[in-house]
């Protein structure tokens, strides 16, 4: 029986449209999912929308939806990007869209719960437990706030979330707890022990240090009189079951774990061998959260959990609608091919660390990499040979007598040189990518585009087919080329596979290369005398003036869309976080609120350039940084930046500084100020406020 393999993107919240961040999860996946169906491997795929909890019901009374309407319409969106991008089913994509609406995963998920409270945990005590629950609550987070997650900006008396920046709810009701404190020991011995259960090493560090910080027992419900929609609780009709533990069971649920309907699918068969990609941002919850679970449970933990980067653009700032610098998935389908975006997004991102995405730099890479790199080698290729040898393959054999007319052409008449250098960046590919280095594997392969095309260019077959003598030579170069596509499309067939069948069917070749391992590629296997189908162009180039100046215009007419109107505001919400100080108390937004001249003046904002960058131990959130101001020694202060900036590459930039703030405590360090930044609608993450000129340290600004 076939070594099985399952793979999953997270479930995307459905409260808001698809984009970039949920192609590219799922691109990753369909590349993964196609390489190792190659390698014979039985494989399953799942995404999804995870569809239940308070963001929900709220998008969809702002709206004038139904929960049910609002999260039928979001997933309607999203499988519609993935039939555009060839990701779905029919086009060889997932083999199942996962919704958390689903009756099956009802069952499956309450009886999940009734397994985890049968057992103990590893400390004796009662898994789940009902309780009473006080405290602030960030719905965007979905989770529950102690004091060094949010802070209290002067004049108010709602503290704010220290990522999103907005009022946390005050919740003060019944809940159910998950005992998680017990945990902390089992989790870290787990994950040290295991350098292959959470990858990148870098965000498995992470994970270990917010672990060491210590846990804290997790409300896994909320009384039905708040949040109506999501699971009920087992025998407790007075309760849901909130998000993390009902979203992340589907990975389960999906398989057939708790339910008849998807039993046939086979828990037993797939679980076992499964890795789940996610967002660095969700990490923590399928690790901490899930892998406790699991356990408490009884059940098999996951092989792999993998934390890939941030997309940013092509200026390394954080996208967002209030920048204009979002990525539009209609107009990527529009104006791109998709074989083209799925061999970018694999290349530009080395996988695991944030990466850079701009329209343009889309184009220079296409242009390079496809049309004048791949596409080229096979157009001059396949055309020579129908131009010098009828459409017909020659033989690739040098007789002994013209070693030295090859010699002559620059052209060693022992193919066992290239022989070696493809056998070497086959193995060196395929190890690659089964760790996860597609852009390091798509490196490798470009170096044997770039041999081939040099040994084109030094014989000159132009030349070649002037001189009888040099028949065998021309017919050896033309072979070689030849042949070394077929390995390339063999190869490339999970990241371009519409793109890579076609030149497979140009080389005059009608197997299936999806169902073609790449490690049994043998050289010397295309037959000569194949005849050469039909050559057109794989990767037009592309017009880059032409295409940038239609998305600027495509951009300009259509803005941005979103899923859900843009949620009522409060003064304090609207203003930056320092103007935001200076207010009394958040008001009603039905009339516009004004302040004079003499407000605005009490805010002291300065120019600082940013000294020290520092994480702070056990808080996975904030940074700590020292920033001169001008003045006889730097500042201190602390910023929930953590998860959407590496400190290191902070350290020398001008930033805004609130500078007459009043010193709060945090972590138990004292800020000293606050460092001004925009809440970006689309990611709901931080821009800093910045210059483009040049300006002195501690400059007032006016």
């Amino acid at each position: 029986m076939a070594q099985t393999y399952y793979i999953t993107t997270p479930i995307y919240y459905a409260n808001s449209l698809p984009h970039l961040g949920h192609l590219y999860t799922t691109i990753v996946a369909d590349v993964v999912n196609r390489h190792k169906k190659q390698r014979g491997l039985d494989t399953y795929f799942l995404t999804g929308t995870d569809e239940h909890g308070i963001n929900i019901q709220r998008a969809a009374d702002k709206a004038g939806r139904s929960p049910k309407e609002q999260v039928d319409f979001v997933s309607g969106e999203l499988k519609r990007m993935f039939h555009d991008f060839g990701l779905d089913t029919e086009k060889g994509g997932y083999d199942v869209f996962m919704r958390t609406t689903e009756t099956f995963h009802y069952e499956g998920v309450q009886h999940l719960w009734v397994e985890i409270a049968k057992n103990k945990t590893p400390k004796g005590n009662e898994t789940i437990y009902k309780g009473f629950y006080e405290g602030w609550f960030c719905a965007p987070c979905a989770e529950y706030k102690t004091e060094d997650q949010y802070f209290l900006a002067e004049g108010l008396e709602i503290p704010l979330c220290l990522i999103h920046e907005r009022p946390l709810d005050r919740i003060s009701e019944e809940s159910y707890f998950f005992r998680l404190s017990d945990y902390d020991e089992f989790l870290i011995d787990l994950i040290a022990n295991d350098p292959k259960l959470v990858q990148p090493e870098s965000r498995r560090n992470e994970v270990i240090s917010f672990i060491k910080g210590g846990l804290q027992d997790l409300s896994i419900s909320r009384e039905k009189k708040s949040v109506s929609w999501g699971v009920p609780v087992p025998d407790d009709e007075n309760h849901v079951m909130y998000v993390w533990l009902d979203a992340l069971s589907n990975y389960i649920t999906a398989i057939g774990y708790g339910n008849s309907e998807k039993a046939s699918i086979g828990f037993d068969k797939y679980w076992q061998n499964v890795t789940h990609l996610v967002g660095k941002d969700i990490l923590r919850f399928h690790t901490v959260y899930w892998l406790s679970f699991l356990s408490a449970a009884g059940l098999p933990l996951p092989k792999t959990v993998y934390a890939h980067g941030m997309w940013l653009d092509a200026d390394g700032r954080k996208m967002g609608k209030t920048l204009g610098n979002v990525i539009d998935v209609d107009v990527l389908h529009e104006h791109f091919q998709i074989d083209a975006t799925r061999y970018f997004l694999l290349r530009e991102m080395v996988f695991g660390q944030d990466g850079k995405f701009g329209y343009e730099n889309l184009i220079d890479r296409a242009n390079s990499d496809l049309a004048s790199g791949l596409g080229n080698l096979g157009s001059r290729t396949f055309s020579m040979i129908t131009k010098y040898r009828e459409g017909l393959l020659p033989s690739g054999k040098i007789a002994e007598e013209n070693y030295i007319n090859a010699k002559r052409a620059g052209i060693n008449p022992d193919e066992q040189e290239l022989v070696s250098v493809l056998e070497h960046a086959r193995d060196e590919f395929l190890r690659r990518f089964e760790n996860f280095e597609f852009s390091l594997a798509l490196e490798l392969i470009w170096t044997v585009i770039a041999r081939i095309d040099k040994m084109i260019s030094d014989s000159k077959p132009w030349e070649l087919i002037k001189d009888e003598k040099q028949a065998e030579t021309l017919n050896a170069v033309l072979y070689r080329a030849t042949e070394t596509l077929r390995w390339l499309c063999v190869l490339l067939y999970p990241v371009m596979p519409d793109a890579t069948k076609k030149i497979y069917s140009q080389i005059g070749l009608s197997e299936n290369i999806a169902a073609i391992d790449p490690a049994n590629l043998k050289w010397g296997e295309l037959n000569a005398g194949t005849k050469i189908g039909e050559t057109e162009a794989v990767f037009p180039r592309i017009d880059k003036a032409k295409v940038m100046n239609e998305i600027k215009e495509q951009s300009a007419v259509s803005g941005q869309q979103s899923a859900e109107p843009k949620p009522e505001v409060t003064a304090a919400e609207s203003l930056p976080p320092a103007v935001a100080g200076g207010l009394t108390q958040p008001t009603d937004n039905t009339e516009q609120q004004f302040i004079d001249i003499e407000d605005f003046l009490k805010v002291e904002l300065r120019v600082g350039q940013i000294m020290v960058a520092e994480r702070i131990p056990k808080a996975d959130k904030l940074l700590r940084f020292e920033i001169d101001l001008g003045e006889e020694k730097p500042r201190q202060i602390l910023a929930g930046l953590a998860e959407y900036y590496e400190p290191e590459k902070l350290i020398g930039r001008k930033v805004v500084v609130v500078a007459n703030l009043k010193p709060r405590k945090m972590r138990g360090l004292e800020s000293q100020g606050m460092i001004c930044a925009a809440s970006l609608e689309e990611e709901d993450t931080p821009a800093l406020a910045t210059f483009l000129e040049d300006v002195n340290v501690g400059a007032r600004l006016k």
